[in-house]
């Protein structure tokens, strides 16, 4: 898209103004938008300082020098990224990084992600039901890990059961876990 002011740049601004009752949309370069009054010279915040500022925000939470050094000096077994590496390029080398780094990432997902952690996302029909009895598997599965710490031996017992019930109705279709 490009800017609506001078027809020249990409659009890399979208401001909306409402007046009126009225909804009007502005797409414009970060060179307009300054020409026009609308930000100030140095006013943007590439993604790269979102996440170097979240990271950071990760690493001030910890409150033991001992984690700290211990995260930077964690290696993934697979590509031998450390996590300061990662926080300087914000990319993984290899798949087994989000592995090794998960703990350090959780929280720093969580905050982006309103607490979520894991996708709650479409299913495609045809796994629809296939997924949704996986995912009351793994909620039996937590409970019932509750329940044996609790003693609560005859209600572990009992979803148990259904677990294993579950597991016996319909054949596995490409299982997941």
């Amino acid at each position: 898209m490009e800017c609506e002011h001078c027809h020249e740049r990409p659009a890399t601004l979208h401001f909306t103004q409402y007046a009126h009752g009225k909804k009007h949309v502005q797409h414009l370069c970060h060179t307009c938008a300054h020409d026009l009054g609308l930000i100030e010279a140095n006013d943007h915040y590439p993604i790269h300082d979102l996440l170097s500022d979240l990271f950071k925000m990760n690493s001030a939470l910890s409150n033991s020098q001992r984690q700290t050094s211990a995260r930077e000096t964690k290696t993934c077994p697979t590509c031998q990224m450390t996590y300061t590496q990662f926080v300087k390029h914000y990319k993984f080398g290899c798949k087994d990084c989000y592995e090794t780094f998960s703990a350090e990432l959780e929280p720093v997902l969580k905050r982006v992600h309103n607490g979520n952690t894991t996708h709650v996302g479409k299913v495609p029909k045809h796994q629809h039901a296939h997924v949704s009895k996986l995912q009351q598997i793994k909620m039996y599965r937590e409970q019932m890990k509750t329940f044996i710490e609790e003693e609560r031996f005859e209600e572990a017992a009992e979803l148990r059961d259904m677990i294993k019930a579950l597991e016996q109705t319909e054949p596995n279709v490409g299982e997941a876990e």
